[in-house]
């Protein structure tokens, strides 16, 4: 990847991420909290909605830029002719290395995140100081695992789906998809990869609120998944996926079309300077 293209995928995808993250907040805490196993209720029901915002306000646009810029560089890596059948393949395995990077930064934010929604009472910074008091650095990690294996399937389902929406839509108006046509094709991806990760998501959930020490917070995801299908059954596997849906969906809409439109801005002006 040129440095114009470099610069371009960094900005943009930091940009397309803080904004979603900030803007879908609520949502994400309800969601949480509807997967918190103390319930939605006792985890803080609809108080502190925005308990833990600074976790996120200080990871996401790092996260977003490091995933877009792992995804546009081994798209490069790895490319293939525009008619290759081999096309979803290459946007599978970008978006999966792209996901292990921006988890690296990812997950210590969301644990705090995480923690702070179900405790709304508590400080950002306290959840901090008391994560790496009690458990180190790894307990920053704690649900790495988890969050990839929820993130890769996620992105095998998402960005395919979006590359070949926009494909579809180009093909069928004799020209490149606009930003906001790329930004509804994104909303229908996501919405379409929330549903079917959901149960991932639930696990990863229990795992990074998990006491210390306790089996859940080990980190297995089968282990995790089976403990919720024993008490509470399917509906406890899908429990938030309508606020997901609609988190994921509307985050799609924002992140991709915001994603598109401010890369092509970025290149643009690129390509205009001396």
């Amino acid at each position: 990847m040129d440095a114009p293209g470099f610069t371009a995928s960094l900005v943009a995808g930091g940009v397309a991420g803080a904004s979603v993250d900030l803007i879908l907040f609520p949502l994400d805490t309800i969601k949480t909290r509807l997967q918190s196993p103390q319930g939605f209720n006792k985890a803080g029901g609809f108080r502190g909605i925005y308990a833990g915002v600074p976790s996120i306000a200080v990871g996401s646009f790092p996260n977003a830029a490091m995933f877009f810029l792992t995804y546009e560089y081994v798209k490069c890596l790895l490319h293939t002719d525009s008619a290759s059948h081999f096309r979803p393949i290459k946007h599978m395995l970008a978006a999966s290395a792209g996901e292990v990077v921006a988890c690296l930064i990812r997950v210590p934010s969301e644990v705090v995140k995480q923690r702070a929604q179900v405790s709304p009472s508590s400080k950002t910074l306290q959840i901090f100081s008391t994560i790496l008091k009690e458990e180190g650095v790894q307990g920053l990690y704690r649900g790495y695992k988890s969050t990839v294996l929820r993130e890769i399937p996620f992105s095998l389902v998402q960005f395919p789906l979006w590359e070949s929406l926009k494909a579809l839509w180009s093909w069928r108006r004799g020209h490149v998809v606009d930003s906001w046509q790329s930004a509804v094709c994104g909303a229908f991806a996501g919405g379409f990869a929330a549903a079917v990760t959901t149960p991932l998501d639930v696990a990863k959930t229990r795992i990074m609120l998990a006491k210390a020490g306790s089996s859940t917070a080990v980190g297995n995801v089968l282990s995790a998944m089976h403990s919720v299908w024993r008490s509470q059954g399917l509906a406890g596997l899908f429990a938030g996926i309508f606020p997901r849906m609609a988190a994921i969906s509307m985050g799609g809409f924002i992140f991709l079309g915001a994603y598109d439109q401010t890369r092509s801005l970025l290149l643009e002006v690129g390509r205009k300077s001396p």
